[in-house]
């Protein structure tokens, strides 16, 4: 027990007096520096990290600032502390326009937000500032080697957001409310004209115009009814083989049925 606890001892009395510990203690920038870069390319990168933020409030304007930031930055990023990552990316952008790193920059700007981006059915504030930072890198570099993999990160957050609001417009129908559902999913197929989701929507404002219809006064009944079939007809003429295809069929049947009663 005893040769253990020496040795305990011995090992922290040395782990103390590493260069790292030394490095952390120093008030000297350079010794801070070297240790840091030591540390990044070894891949211990929280180690670099805790020597990087000493570093980064007297650092600016210094000869190997640029250089410092930007492993400062993608420290974070690589540990996954991306909303960290995202905000020295930013500032390595704004503070080094004519980097040779500032292409990459701008794109890990966006790319952190990305993996910032929760489940469709969360708040989905981190996903918008995604698509805002990858559109407008899309458009600064549209030559871009990132550019494939800007797209295909685009793609999947858009399509997640366009989830969230169709989701958000079909909700309205599953609690019966018909005339905000029609409001909400009309919207929702004009604001997305190309959505993946185009086709249950239109089918679920259809069956909104059909509800509201045949659950309506008499004197409201028939224009509804009718508004119902032009609804079934832009179903069908956007996808005429759609998987909705008999529910809507037997709703339509039920439409011209019960539109008998008003040509008498």
């Amino acid at each position: 027990m005893t040769k253990f606890l020496y040795f305990l001892l011995f090992s922290i009395l040395i782990s103390s007096c590493s260069p790292y510990q030394k490095a952390l203690k120093s008030d000297d920038v350079s010794v801070k520096y070297d240790q840091a870069e030591k540390k990044y390319n070894a891949k211990k990168y929280n180690k670099a990290i805790r020597l990087f933020e000493q570093l980064a409030p007297a650092f600016r304007g210094k000869p190997q600032s640029e250089k410092m930031f930007y492993m400062f930055a993608q420290s974070y990023y690589i540990t996954e502390q991306y909303y960290l990552g995202a905000y020295q990316f930013e500032s390595f952008v704004s503070s080094y326009p004519k980097s040779e790193k500032i292409e990459e920059t701008a794109f890990l700007v966006g790319k952190c937000y990305s993996m910032l981006s929760p489940s469709y059915s969360l708040d989905q504030t981190e996903t918008i500032k995604a698509i805002d930072k990858l559109q407008n890198f899309i458009d600064t570099y549209p030559n871009s080697t990132y550019l494939p993999e800007a797209n295909v990160t685009l793609k999947k957050l858009t399509d997640k957001l366009e989830k969230k609001y169709y989701e958000i417009a079909k909700q309205y129908n599953t609690i019966s409310d018909y005339k905000a559902a029609l409001v909400a999913l009309e919207n929702f197929i004009a604001e997305y004209p190309g959505t993946p989701f185009k086709e249950p929507a239109l089918f679920y404002r259809f069956d909104s115009a059909y509800k509201l219809a045949i659950n309506s006064v008499p004197a409201k009944m028939e224009e509804r009814l009718k508004n119902a079939k032009i609804a079934y007809t832009n179903l069908m003429k956007f996808k005429e083989d759609t998987k909705y295809k008999k529910q809507a069929d037997e709703m339509l049947a039920k439409i011209d049925n019960d539109l008998k009663q008003f040509s008498k």
